[in-house]
């Protein structure tokens, strides 16, 4: 009997000691987390031509800075400033310098401009992030715009 019960007891302590074993291998490191984006404020600045394009009534109208990150129709319409200049700020810009994806795309819709080529879109005279824009697409058309990156500081940068 005392046999018997020596048969049943010892595998019954090792199964319990197994149970206390960490017998699965640890899972190997997997990738990098993605890099949280980060979003800035940014100083928008424009300076308006002499000229209006536009009938008068129209030419007191607003000026509206459009980026490539906002929904479809958002804008952002600009305060006036002495010196024929408009000013206003973007939030909520998405950081993208060092360069790690494509700049942002920017522009401002003038009613100066209305009844140019452009339609009243123009990259031109445009300062975003205090980076005064260079470098344009589709320059003189109503898909007039220019290229910026914005740094964590909301300042901006044309080129990598």
């Amino acid at each position: 009997m005392r046999d018997q019960l020596r048969r049943l007891i010892f595998p019954l302590t090792v199964l319990a000691a197994a149970a206390g074993c960490d017998t699965q291998p640890d899972v190997t490191e997997g990738p990098s987390a993605l890099p949280l984006t980060s979003y800035a404020t940014v100083v928008v600045e424009y300076r308006q031509p002499n000229q209006c394009a536009n009938v008068a009534a129209a030419c007191a109208d607003r000026v509206v800075f459009f980026g490539s990150w906002m929904n479809p129709g958002e804008g952002i319409p600009l305060e006036p400033a002495p010196g024929r200049m408009w000013v206003g700020q973007a939030t909520n810009v998405p950081v993208n310098w060092p360069p790690f994806v494509a700049p942002h795309l920017v522009r401002v819709w003038d009613p100066h401009l209305v009844q140019t080529e452009s339609a009243g879109r123009t990259a031109a005279r445009l300062r975003v992030g205090g980076q005064v824009i260079t470098e344009y697409h589709n320059v003189g058309t109503p898909e007039e715009s220019g290229r910026v990156y914005i740094d964590d500081n909301g300042l901006g940068h044309t080129s990598p």
